[in-house]
């Protein structure tokens, strides 16, 4: 397809019954983009083609440019065979030849058109032929039908088809849902296509109550969106839709005042676009005594439930206001918003009947409840589980602070799971955490331990927020290190896509809490206390991580060293999305600094050497002495002064007396990008050293006092980071 032509626009339209909508807007996409590629790929559409997608509850359709009747014609070149083997010493086909051109439907006299080329060091015939570009009815029943196969359906279903078909009544097909019409349209004609038992035409439906015309008759294919919403009452497009919703339920709120606003969801925002073709916000309100219920309680219930937006006012607390997106616009609205009203007291009742019947028992007194809640059938119940935490969260509050802060920690890691047994939690799982904060507030509790109870699943996603204070970050890395140990205990690791118990997510929320609240942890420490939880008898630690736990069969320390690199490759990976360098995050990572915390100022100080003009040089020469010593184990970094006899090696040597000390100093106050800037000044010496000193000389004491002075110079030079791997 020449691409500088003008051709009319293709639409194409399934017809279904109500698709469904958190799968609408991907079901689209794809259904658009497969059929545009298709049509590229057949010579049909160019890249410079305009894809539109269009996806309402009742229709998938996509509306693209510039696309011909007819792909051009393409020349073929087919290599046969070669030459000594296609013709004899005449010059007359083969046997072998006649048999391949009657495969390609030709006889023995063609022998004479086929053309000759070179093929490597040999000579080869060749068939050049023009294959007839297809016509768009051709190409598009291709396309049409690998965008169906290739649709991203969640859950297929299969139909009996009425008619135009083998067996009607008994024949079936398989598809997201009951299709009732196609339409396929370049420019103003109908292209004969079909799909589903359906034949193209131009006929296409509107909103089931509220169209004008039915069906909606399409002029052609640029009309589409413009004559579905004027005749069908429609808004075609999926991102149209969502922004005329979002335009509505801005005015709504403005509307009702005093700075309100609708709740920011927008999973929610999609899955009501999915729902309506023809949308309309209303306002609708509740009785205020529901307001005494937590808001997170009422919020997600309209939300899940109803498919609601709640108001907030300008201090983000919920009103007994809430807007409701309506899929039919009647001159008297009453009718819908005292239904939707009435429909959703019953749900904020039974709210407020699980709050009030769950304050009447101290969370405390639930404990009992959770040795009858399996957690893992491996790794016993949430009974069980919970006094690992709370042996792994005080350990860590002990190091974090004084022996009050270990209190808080481990009363709230021990009432941390209790509001799992609460009737609220039990209807809207989403809320453990929150109810458990509140429910220990009702307690009087204090504040830190109940804001502990909601935070120690934080940070749930990825940007989320960090516990507010230390004991939630103690037993929120507590929670997180008790699965992380366990589920590598017993061997259930991540695999590819599937990741179950969400361990990437665990592993990355210990990481962003100990770096973001920089605190004085080390990692190895961490895992050595949530491993040892899982070998307490009596609140006594069995010795030795190795010992046998039936769960991890032997493998503690090994399974550790798995999880350990986990950790470690998860945080790699975090640092080069914030856009460190491969090779920068090898060499601070390459070190396994202890300290987590450490690891911004590190990688900072690593990424400043790197730009020095010294740092090739002194990367490369770095590399070049790690490889010396791999081959030289009996070095060990100690210099006697009177054997460096060559002027290079004595100048490397003074250097180095100046120069470390100070870059020690500076490592050891934590100005790791001065230690590494002071330890440039050695590119000169180190230089020098190679160029005028032979390493392996053949006095063995010459060869071990100069291995030593470069294994001195390796440990001062990789005390931040492993220099050697910044080298090209």
């Amino acid at each position: 397809m020449n691409a500088t032509s003008s051709h009319p626009s293709l639409l194409v339209e399934l017809f279904v019954e109500e698709l469904p909508p958190k799968a609408l807007k991907k079901l689209g996409d794809a259904f658009a983009g497969v059929l545009r590629d298709q049509l590229v790929a057949q010579g049909l559409a160019s890249g410079a083609s305009v894809l539109t997608a269009y996806a309402s509850p009742r229709r998938l359709a996509a509306h693209l440019t510039n696309v011909a009747p007819r792909a051009a014609d393409k020349a073929v070149s087919q290599k046969l065979m070669p030459v000594s083997v296609g013709l004899d010493a005449a010059g007359q086909p083969t046997p072998a030849l006649a048999k391949k051109l009657a495969a390609l439907g030709l006889d023995a006299s063609a022998a004479a058109g086929l053309r000759r080329a070179p093929d490597g060091k040999a000579e080869a015939l060749f068939h050049d032929s023009t294959v007839a570009g297809a016509t768009l009815a051709e190409g598009l029943q291709k396309a049409l039908a690998e965008a169906i196969a290739k649709l991203p359906i969640p859950k297929v279903m299969s139909y009996q088809l009425e008619s135009r078909c083998e067996l009607p009544g008994w024949s079936s097909v398989s598809f997201v849902r009951p299709a009732h019409g196609l339409v396929a349209l370049h420019g103003a004609e109908v292209v004969p296509v079909t799909a589903l038992g359906l034949e193209a035409g131009r006929d296409t439906h509107g909103h089931r109550f509220e169209a004008a015309v039915d069906p909606v008759v399409l002029r052609d294919a640029d009309h589409y969106a413009l004559q579905l919403e004027e005749e069908g009452a429609v808004i075609a497009g999926f991102e149209a839709r969502r922004a005329e919703i979002a335009r509505q339920l801005a005015a709504a709120a403005l509307a009702v005042g005093n700075g309100c606003e609708p709740i920011r969801d927008d999973a929610l925002l999609d899955e009501v676009t999915a729902l309506v073709e023809r949308p309309n916000v209303l306002t609708c309100s509740f009785e205020q005594e529901f307001l005494g219920v937590p808001q997170e309680c009422l919020i997600l219930t309209m939300k899940a439930n109803q498919k609601y937006f709640p108001l907030l006012d300008a201090q983000g607390r919920l009103t007994h206001r809430f807007l409701v997106v309506s899929n039919i616009r009647p001159d008297d609205a009453s009718a819908v918003t005292g239904g939707n009203e009435r429909v959703v007291r019953p749900r904020l009742a039974d709210a407020k009947f699980f709050f009030d019947q769950d304050r009447k028992k101290t969370l405390e007194s639930r404990l009992p409840l959770l040795d009858k809640v399996v957690y893992h059938n491996k790794l016993g119940t949430q009974g069980e589980r919970v006094q690992r935490v709370v042996a792994i969260a005080t350990a860590i509050a002990a190091h974090l602070g004084d022996g009050a802060l270990a209190a808080q920690a481990e009363q709230a890691a021990r009432l941390a799971k209790t509001d799992l047994v609460t009737d609220m939690v039990g209807e809207f799982p989403e809320l453990q955490g929150v109810m458990g904060r509140y429910y220990a507030l009702n307690d009087g509790l204090p504040t830190a331990v109940a804001d502990a109870i909601e935070d120690h699943y934080k940070p749930r996603f990825a940007g989320d927020e960090l516990p507010r204070g230390p004991v939630g970050l103690a037993v929120a890395l507590a929670d997180k290190l008790e699965t992380l140990a366990g589920m590598f205990g017993i061997g259930n690791l991540p695999t590819g896509d599937r990741d179950p118990f969400a361990l990437r997510r665990h592993a990355l929320g210990v990481v962003r809490m100990l770096i973001e609240r920089d605190l004085p942890l080390t990692l190895d420490g961490l895992l050595d206390a949530a491993f040892a939880a899982f070998f307490m008898i009596d609140d006594e630690l069995r010795p030795g991580l190795a010992d046998s736990y039936p769960p991890f069969e032997g493998k503690a320390a090994e399974r550790r060293g798995l999880l350990l690199d986990f950790i470690y490759d998860r945080l790699a990976g975090s640092l080069r999305e914030q856009g460190a360098s491969a090779q920068e995050v090898d060499a601070v990572l390459g070190q396994r600094p202890p300290r987590l915390a450490e690891v911004p100022r590190l990688l900072a100080a690593v990424r400043a050497f790197a730009r020095l003009p010294e740092a090739p040089a002194l990367a490369a020469a770095n590399k070049r002495i790690g490889n010396i010593l791999k081959k030289s184990p009996e070095a060990d970094a100690h210099v006697t002064e009177g054997l460096l006899r060559e002027p290079a090696e004595q100048a490397l040597y003074q250097a180095m007396q100046q120069v470390v000390p100070q870059a020690d100093a500076q490592f050891a106050a934590g100005d790791y990008t001065a230690s590494l800037q002071t330890l440039a000044a050695l590119r000169a010496p180190v230089d020098a050293f190679f160029d005028g000193v032979m390493v392996n000389a053949d006095e063995a004491d010459l060869r071990l006092n100069r291995l030593g002075l470069l294994a001195a110079l390796h440990r001062a030079m990789n005390r931040v980071a492993l220099l050697e791997r910044l080298a090209a």
